[in-house]
């Protein structure tokens, strides 16, 4: 098939499966089945299927969208996929709402392309795919690392290059610009299902890296960071942050129940990190390759309230 169609293996086995596929007027089901040079094969589309989950019309902040994909600042506190827990109030609900009709059949089914997810309590950027080719490739760019993502997190102390502990910290290191890089395995935590584990056999690779763009408290006791992924894991900033001994502030997952001092940030500071009720996590910036243009594209969306007013609180 044309790549430019945006058809995958799995989407052509089930259209051979379901006896969409016909040479010389016979259904063709068996993939393995002898082609010749010459052979002319036509593949029938069934129209695109309506999903159970329902439109649901919530507000959307799009910071981008066209005939082929949408881009959105996903706020906090919002799913990105129904799910058994999760079946309504979806950034998925709220597409097929928003986008209505200019939907096409991915995979089969009349819904957007949700092609990379971020935590129900992490806030900023996401993209979905409007049609297959669309969906394809995006998928591709997601595959290949290229896709450009940085996050913002404010996390428990500082990561920095002259931090003598760090030298005992297996899988980090500092690049030139004080930049801290992680490079560990990630896979499912063997008693916590939930949960991701630093490995360093076994499981997927991941690296992360990560500068400070401002510290807080005298001594500084906590940063605002950016973050960006070499590769997307679950969970992954938060899981290798922590393990870097730089945990999330509010993460109650991964950042254990850390204080920071009074005299350090004042009674408000401390205040405000100790009942900060999520991962203070944002995805701050997306870059990529239009998958119909060729336009390379690149989106920002500030820091929600709710970080800015714990940064406030910090800097005292």
């Amino acid at each position: 098939m044309p790549e430019g169609e945006g058809l995958s293996r799995s989407r052509l086995a089930k259209l051979l499966a379901d006896g969409s596929v016909t040479m010389a007027g016979q259904v063709i089901t068996d993939p393995r089945a002898k082609v010749a040079e010459g052979d002319v094969l036509d593949i029938t589309f069934a129209e695109a299927e309506e999903v159970e989950t329902r439109p649901e019309d919530i507000p959307l902040d799009v910071v981008y969208e066209d005939a082929h994909l949408i881009v959105v600042n996903k706020p906090v506190g919002m799913v990105v996929h129904p799910a058994p827990g999760t079946p309504s109030g979806t950034l998925v609900n709220a597409l097929l709402a928003h986008c209505g009709d200019t939907l096409s059949g991915i995979g089969g089914e009349k819904r957007p392309g949700i092609v990379h997810r971020i935590d129900k309590d992490t806030s900023g950027l996401i993209v979905a795919a409007k049609s297959d080719k669309a969906h394809t490739g995006l998928a591709a760019q997601f595959e290949a690392h290229t896709v450009k993502r940085h996050y913002n997190a404010i996390v428990y102390g500082v990561p920095d290059a002259g931090d003598p502990r760090l030298r005992g910290v297996r899988g980090t290191s500092f690049e030139p610009g004080n930049i801290l890089k992680i490079t560990t395995q990630l896979a499912r935590h063997k008693t916590d299902r939930q949960k991701q584990a630093v490995l360093f056999h076994g499981g997927r690779h991941a690296v992360t890296r990560a500068r400070i763009l401002e510290a807080f408290g005298k001594p500084p006791v906590a940063s605002l960071i950016e973050c960006w992924l070499e590769t997307g894991r679950t969970h992954q900033i938060r899981v290798h942050m922590a393990h870097a001994g730089f945990g999330l502030i509010g993460d109650q997952t991964y950042g254990g129940r850390r204080k920071l001092a009074e005299k350090s940030v004042g009674q408000a500071g401390a205040a405000a990190a100790a009942s900060f009720p999520r991962q203070a996590l944002h995805a701050a910036t997306l870059g990529f390759i239009h998958p119909e243009t060729g336009e390379e594209l690149s989106f920002e969306a500030p820091l929600p309230d709710d970080m800015s007013q714990l940064i406030a609180a910090l800097r005292g």
